[in-house]
């Protein structure tokens, strides 16, 4: 069994790296964003329920972060992951009165690098909020992060591109995520999102599609009849249907119980082989999850009770009404500069004063020649690696 690493500084590389702790994170902007927006949709259109996260994880090793490891839901915008951060997030504020142990996320850098995979163009949307690109030098220095634990999608784009067809079925999981827990002595937490597979479904993938899509920045195309609405309707582009998502917990894994070789002892094929056994493991747990919570993904009646009782935030927890919510999120917030005010949802006519404030909007109700605004507003001045 490998031997627990030891308390040592970060070498050099990893010293120089550690801006990236705080080079987007801005605590404020998520819970003013939660507190306005996510809140609303959580309540009403997600319903979104944490199982067995009572006993809520504690790090084997204080100087080392846990790693979080989920599945992803395939062909669809990452709502579920958006969603599972901010009821976390209201969790542990209401159970523990801190965020220190809030999973922050690595997430495949194409979706911050890319404007159209910021929702609704909110610039920088998923870094503010705590992203970081999941490269191999920002995943080993996140490892000595001291105040959030890490949550990761081990599947990758892969994962994101699964049709239909593959749902609830793990690809193969990245051996980073087992190689840096056996050299760091932190445990794999594993917890499985059940129901968002149906946030967009009967969507399917098809890899010549995907490979001529990437080259403008959109890492998979779904096939799908929504594609049609996509195209005359630009705010399809990030439709979720309701589908109330679960986050079942799982059970924690220490790779290194999965072997008796020291770390140096261990050759990819060991890695590989230890990260299909963490899969099995995942997948029948999984299985399990969705025999117990996937079996209606919608639950159509406590969607209309939910809709019944803020029937007063109308139309806001539709997604038509999203575009010009986050656009007025982003006015107030990013442009105008204001903190701790209050977006005030229900009164009368707020969202058609939402779109007069925010004219880009219309562009999203255009068929076809919205996108060419929306194209322009997205990557006018949209330089990688730009810092806020």
């Amino acid at each position: 069994m490998p031997p627990a690493a030891s308390s040592t500084s970060p070498p050099p590389v990893i010293q120089a790296n550690q801006h990236i702790y705080d080079d987007y994170f801005r605590e404020e902007f998520t819970h003013t964003l939660d507190e306005n927006l996510l809140q609303l949709l959580d309540r009403v259109w997600f319903r979104s329920e944490l199982v067995g996260f009572e006993d809520f994880p504690q790090r084997n090793r204080p100087d080392r972060p846990l790693i979080f490891a989920s599945n992803h839901s395939g062909m669809a915008f990452p709502w579920d992951a958006m969603v599972a951060l901010s009821h976390l997030w209201r969790h542990l504020l209401k159970t523990r009165g801190s965020l220190r142990d809030l999973p922050r996320p690595l997430s495949a850098p194409m979706l911050s690098q890319t404007a159209l995979m910021n929702p609704y163009l909110v610039k920088d949307f998923w870094k503010k909020n705590g992203c970081v690109d999941a490269t191999t030098l920002n995943f080993e220095t996140m490892m000595y992060y001291q105040d959030h634990n890490l949550m990761l999608y081990p599947e990758g784009v892969p994962g994101i591109g699964k049709g239909f067809n593959r749902k609830y079925q793990l690809q193969r999981l990245a051996t980073s995520m087992v190689r840096l827990s056996l050299e760091h002595g932190t445990d794999i937490v594993p917890f499985y999102t059940i129901n968002a597979e149906y946030l967009n479904p009967y969507a399917y993938s098809f890899e010549p599609i995907n490979r001529l899509t990437k080259k403008i920045g959109i890492p998979f195309l779904p096939l799908t009849l929504m594609l049609v609405l996509v195209i005359i309707q630009p705010w399809a582009f990030y439709l979720a249907f309701p589908a109330k998502l679960t986050f079942v917990m799982g059970t924690r894994i220490r790779p290194s119980d999965l072997t008796t070789k020291t770390r140096d002892e261990l050759t990819r094929e060991d890695y590989l082989a230890m990260s299909e056994q963490i899969r099995l493991q995942m997948q029948a747990e999984m299985d399990v999850a969705v025999r117990n919570h996937g079996q209606k993904p919608y639950r159509w009646g406590e969607l209309w009770q939910r809709i019944k009782e803020n029937r007063r935030f109308f139309p806001f927890f539709l997604p038509f009404a999203w575009p010009a919510m986050f656009a007025e999120f982003e006015r107030l917030y990013v442009i105008e500069g204001r903190r701790n005010f209050r977006m005030q949802l229900d009164r009368p006519g707020a969202w058609l004063r939402m779109v007069w404030r925010n004219p880009i909007t219309l562009a999203y109700f255009v068929p076809v020649l919205g996108w060419i605004p929306l194209a322009i507003k997205g990557y006018r001045g949209n330089k990688l690696g730009q810092k806020p």
